[in-house]
This record gives structure tokens, sequence and C-alpha cells, in this order.
């Protein structure tokens, strides 16, 4: 299955409703659910970015989805599990 991590910031607009971050975080994960994606984890950091996500499924619809809505902007980052690298080391020739 696959991984992906989800790095975002605030834009201008996000950081204007700051407040609604919570209800945000709660709309994001019913929008992954709705489109077939498990969030495993959404957290507020501190540093580069503002929120990180991990999520379970190809992501990049739904990122691109939130992202439309103006609070935040994305990058979108395949991440493979142990399993997934065991494969991978063993196509190398």
């Amino acid at each position: 299955m696959a991984h992906c991590v989800l790095l975002s910031n605030f834009t201008d607009q996000g950081l204007r409703t700051i407040k609604d971050t919570q209800k945000r975080a709660e709309a994001f994960k019913a929008m992954a659910s709705k489109s077939g994606v498990k969030a495993h984890t959404l957290l507020c950091t501190h540093g580069k970015h503002d929120v990180v996500a991990i999520a379970e499924a190809d992501a990049t619809a739904l990122s691109l989805s939130i992202a439309s809505m103006g609070n935040i902007r994305t990058e979108t980052l395949r991440a493979f599990d142990t399993t997934d690298m065991t494969k991978i080391l063993a196509k190398m020739v």
C-alpha cells in the first residue's frame, strides 16, 4: 500500500483564519476518508512546515483538493515502509 507524507504551510489566508485550524483538520480527515485515503497522523509542527500528515494511499488528489481551498500549500512525498523497500531493493541489478 502506498504511503505519503504531506508537508504543509499556511498561506496568508490560512494564517488570517488560524483559529479554524481544528475545524480544517477534521475536514481534512473527512475528505481523506471520502477519497479513500487513510489519514494516519495529522500534526501541527514548529519549524519549516506548519502541518505534517501521514496518509496511506496515493494522496495526490487529496492534497490538491485541500490546497485549492487556499489555506495551505502542500508538498506530497511518496514514502516507503520496510516491506516496500525490501521489494524495491530485491529488484536491484
